[in-house]
């Protein structure tokens, strides 16, 4: 068993005991529902030493827990080793869910508790159900963090700044307008925002505070008479403060959100995500509350003109940047001198040569051999494999730029391919290419093409465990809603301006992983009078796919054609930004079918 990890364990077990508290449940999220945190936030990480972005541990006075989904399951198995944390797997059959699992290890009139800041409002009132049915008790006042978490991280203090609005395409006082429009329209005169996404781009404003998701932790309230930024002042300087004035927004300390809340009239209506908000901060205001989804992840969806075109441009910028690295691994890959952290730090260093950059957008995925099939892999020092002259090598990487946020992945060949290596690469191939045709009709969801990129391997009997597209935000958070494409039902339709991955995959744990991803862009599509209008996707992302991986008797003569199509676009749109030698290997790989 890790020492560290028994000495975070018990440490947390004694302050359960002082305050006889049975069971604990330590989400691996912040006081905004943030997917990606900073370190101040990761208590769960702390006591158990997992770091997935998606996680949620137990503890009672002699068991923990932790469970997340099957992106994290190889990495969970790896990182909670002797740690005294056992894995649980999300969504697997006959596996006990957190409820069905403390429902068996707790007892009559134990305590499960929770730090109600880490909680949404909804989750917290399902745990109070769930502890009132089963005669538990329920407490969301515990927040051992505060006190045991020894050398706990500060919370961040970068400088705040405002994201240009020849960038953002709008300004904040129009976004402002067009929120409260929704609220009124809701029955309310105000709103609560907590979701950093969101109050970053109605107020045009961005941050380091959290890595690769440039947010600024903070709230924000609008109401007709009042709106106020809850923030740290030393976030805060002169140009920000005037930008926010001009969107007729005060500035107060992020702590005094509560005290600020408690004191909101009784006679305010205000409107509130449930699945958001937390229940403390929710349970501050005593007015009347409306609950319904925040009307910003709507319209923050929708791209405008302005950050369309951005985003083409960052593709395009983006683009070379990969056509760099990959000539880089070609060309040293058989050296045996480089691993997949040096994959990393390469293309960090190939993308920041472009205009615009300003980090990557998550963590890169550089899985070489049996690592790809760890869909979440996280390569260190100690981990990492070194690169050799055979073997399939999955890259899962992103930028964000000024003018828009990227999301890519491509799967290659280092030598010698094998016909299993080729016949899965072009199963998944045959399922991105599906989804990047379709065509559907206006108020289609994304549950309702995920079967489009899984149909080819459904005949042979395989599948994969992720959804096959996510949102994507403009210089925001890679992962972003409403909208989906995945088997779990989601009421959000697919509308024109979203942005959404494309991204189905193939995994053979202890072989290798297959993954190809682009962003796609919905569109207007056809139209008749009989049937109705059509939506359609247009790909953003520009790079080749590995011809070497393709075995073109799976492939259609229509499926042949649109990678030639998309080949020939990547080759035109990139090459204004290549040199000779980088352009001859780009025509090459673009070469058609």
């Amino acid at each position: 068993m890790s020492k560290a990890t028994f000495k975070n364990l018990e440490a947390l077990r004694e302050a359960m005991r002082s305050v006889n508290v049975s069971a604990v449940i330590i989400p691996g999220t912040d006081y905004h529902q943030s997917e990606y945190i900073s370190d101040f936030w990761k208590f769960r990480d702390w006591v158990t030493g997992f770091t997935g972005s998606n996680g949620t541990a137990v503890v009672t006075l002699e068991k923990a827990g932790l469970w997340t989904d099957s992106r994290y399951f190889l990495q969970a198995a790896q990182q909670l080793e002797d740690s005294g944390v056992d894995l649980h797997k999300e969504d697997i059959p006959g596996e006990a869910t957190i409820t069905e699992w403390l429902a068996e290890e707790l007892s009559d009139d134990d305590v499960l508790a929770v730090d109600g800041r880490l909680f949404s409002l909804l989750k917290a009132n399902a745990l109070e159900e769930f502890c009132g049915h089963n005669g538990f008790r329920f407490a969301a006042d515990f927040a051992p963090a505060d006190h045991i978490w020894t050398n706990r991280p500060a919370r961040p203090t970068a400088k705040a700044f405002v994201h240009d609005e020849k960038y953002a395409g709008e300004s904040a006082s129009s976004k402002i307008s067009r929120v409260m429009a929704e609220v009124n329209k809701a029955g309310a005169d105000a709103i609560f925002l907590t979701a950093l996404d969101e109050i970053a781009w109605t107020l045009n404003l961005r941050g380091e505070d959290v890595a690769f998701t440039p947010v600024v932790i903070s709230y924000l309230y609008l109401s007709d008479e009042e709106k106020v930024l809850f923030i740290d002042s030393v976030k805060v300087d002169n140009t920000v403060t005037a930008h926010l004035k001009s969107a007729g927004v005060k500035v107060k300390e992020y702590d005094d959100v509560e005290k600020y809340l408690n004191k909101v009239s009784v006679d305010t209506t205000v409107m509130l995500d449930p699945n958001l908000v937390s229940d403390t901060l929710a349970r501050a205001l005593e007015c009347y509350k409306i609950y319904g989804k925040s009307p910003v992840a709507q319209l923050k969806a929708c791209k405008n003109a302005i950050q369309i075109a951005g985003t083409r441009k960052a593709m395009e910028r983006d683009g070379a940047a990969l056509v760099r690295l990959f000539m880089w691994i070609e060309a040293n890959a058989a050296s045996g001198k480089y691993t997949e952290v040096d994959v990393w730090d390469m293309g960090k260093k190939f993308r920041a040569m472009g205009e615009m950059y300003k980090g990557d957008s998550f963590g890169m995925i550089a899985g070489y051999k049996e690592h790809g099939a760890i869909v979440h892999y996280s390569a260190s020092e100690e981990s990492a494999s070194t690169l050799e002259a055979d073997g399939l090598l999955l890259i899962d990487s992103g930028g964000q730029y000024l003018d828009g946020t990227t999301d890519i992945t491509r799967t290659v060949t280092l030598g010698n391919p094998t016909a299993d290596e080729k016949h899965d690469y072009t199963l998944v191939l045959k399922g991105h290419l599906a989804i990047a045709r379709a065509q559907f009709p206006v108020g289609t969801r994304g549950s309702q093409l995920d079967a489009l990129a899984r149909i080819y391997q459904w005949e042979e009997g395989v599948t994969y465990l992720h959804g096959t597209g996510h949102g994507v935000g403009h210089f925001l958070s890679v992962h972003e809603g409403p909208q989906n494409i995945r088997l779990n039902e989601n009421p959000a339709t697919l509308q024109p301006g979203m942005i959404t991955s494309d991204e189905p995959g193939i995994y053979k744990t202890g072989k290798y992983g297959i993954r190809t991803e682009n962003l796609v862009l919905c569109i207007e599509g056809t139209h008749s009078d009989e049937f109705g209008d059509f939506l359609k996707f247009e790909t953003l992302t520009l790079f080749p796919y590995d011809a070497r991986l393709i075995d073109i008797s799976m492939l259609s003569q229509k499926e042949i054609k649109q990678v030639n199509d998309y080949h020939k676009m990547v080759r035109e749109r990139l090459t204004p930004y290549l040199n000779a030698e980088e352009a001859a290997w780009l025509a090459e790989k673009t070469k058609e079918l």
